[in-house]
């Protein structure tokens, strides 16, 4: 019996047993007095299965001719047997006139075995997690996508630090977009600010977690977490954004509330947004923030030099020195001084580190080498070069020459093992002697 039927036999053993009337019955089932008789008497006579419906187990009076399915299911087999059921209901109409639901035309082709039912995912409960007991055991990281300046400046992603045990904002950083240099960057001020935490707690990102499927060392470190390993910060990966549900919860609401607060503040920028932000965090805390269960900081202090944390958050790659007391990075070439101390290097393999500001140094044994840079990229042809006499001529050339190459994208760094620079122009602005470097 269905659970509307058992409801019903309860009600009808009620009046049977004059525990109430039959019109009160009826009031509860939303059926006429006299409907409540026959159901008694049914009840009386047959027992309960004088209360189960006499269609079940019969055809529906609307079924479809059995005519027409077999014709139907012809056409599908001769014709449609690759189709989906809405493809395949869609040219039933247009071909052959015959107009169905795409629900019957499903089940007749799972019946003929033409279509498999997909299985329904099993919903997952995510049951919630106890808060971590002191401030800074365990910090949530994401970066929220948005337009956060409604049009005034281009979208940006704001990266957003939050403390578990509190659910209080520590940091905010705008970038142009979730960027090894702009996690960097942002975990560089985190870190100068508050010290060091026990530990990050962050998604599947690339900037996290190798993730590629060809790699075969899944325990290899990304940049991100290689400076994190060298400052002692323990690197977690949520398996499910709900597992991090904190920070998620954080962005929508600084999604609405933040974007307002900038309008009425006039904010049209990310420099601008970046040095306003730390009185919206001492607003947004005094409202939101809730009180750790111990009263414990377990903030460690830095005890890296800054040139030892300008290290750290570098992009970090080794290359081999040829013969010539070369090395290549970026398609660019590095001469290394020609050097009594310097020719042992052949062979040996040294330590390349980008910096956010576009800097380049060249380190052995965390010793920097003197180089000179020459820069495959600045070279047009010149054997047809030698060939033109007259100086306008080879201007001219030259000109169309670079025109070609900005236009195919020949003269742009690779984008493999190589950071990406929107960042680096961004700190660049410092040090505008780097920023055609970084170009």
């Amino acid at each position: 019996m269905s659970t509307k039927e058992l409801q019903k036999l309860e009600i009808i053993q009620n009046v049977c047993d004059k525990r109430i009337r039959q019109i009160d019955a009826s009031k509860i089932l939303n059926l006429s007095r006299r409907h409540i008789q026959r159901l008694v008497n049914q009840y009386r006579q047959f027992g309960a299965n004088g209360l189960i419906s006499k269609k079940r187990t019969k055809p529906s009076n609307r079924q479809f001719n059995a005519t027409l399915k077999k014709q139907v299911i012809d056409l599908i087999q001769t014709h449609y047997f690759d189709f989906g059921p809405t493809l395949a209901t869609e040219k039933l109409s247009e071909i052959h006139g015959i107009r169905l639901s795409t629900e019957t035309i499903r089940k007749w082709m799972i019946s003929v075995k033409l279509w498999k039912p997909k299985v329904k995912k099993r919903r997952k409960i995510y049951q919630p997690r106890a808060r971590r007991d002191c401030i800074g055991e365990l910090i949530q990281l994401d970066g929220s996508p948005h337009d956060w300046f409604e049009g005034r400046a281009d979208k940006c992603t704001l990266l957003v630090f939050i403390d578990d045990a509190t659910s209080a904002i520590m940091h905010l950083y705008f970038c142009d977009s979730e960027s090894t240099f702009s996690y960097m960057a942002a975990t560089k001020q985190y870190i100068q600010q508050h010290g060091k935490p026990v530990a990050l707690y962050t998604d599947k990102h690339g900037v996290f977690r190798v993730n590629h499927a060809s790699n075969e060392d899944r325990n290899k470190l990304t940049q991100y977490g290689r400076a994190l390993k060298e400052l002692n910060i323990e690197l977690i990966c949520a398996n499910t954004p709900q597992a991090k549900g904190r920070v998620e919860r954080a962005n929508l609401t600084l999604q609405d509330r933040l974007v307002k607060e900038m309008r009425l503040a006039g904010i049209n920028g990310i420099e601008e947004a970046n040095e306003w932000l730390s009185s919206f965090i001492d607003n947004y805390n005094k409202r939101f923030a809730k009180p750790a269960k111990r009263q414990l900081n377990v903030h460690r202090p830095i005890y890296e030099t800054p040139q030892e944390l300008y290290d750290i958050f570098s992009w970090q790659t080794s290359r081999k020195v040829t013969k010539s007391l070369t090395l290549q990075y970026d398609k660019v070439m590095y001469l290394i001084e020609k050097t009594i101390e310097n020719e042992h290097l052949v062979g040996r393999s040294i330590m390349i580190h980008d910096y956010p500001d576009g800097q380049i140094d060249i380190k052995h044994l965390g010793q920097s080498l003197g180089y000179s840079i020459f820069d495959k990229l600045e070279r047009i042809n010149q054997g047809e070069i030698v060939e033109n006499k007259r100086l306008d001529a080879v201007l001219r050339f030259a000109m169309v020459e670079q025109e070609r190459l900005e236009s195919e994208g020949l003269r742009e760094r690779s984008r493999s093992d190589t950071p990406r620079r929107q960042e680096q122009r961004r700190q660049s602005r410092m040090n505008p002697v780097m920023y055609d470097q970084t170009k």
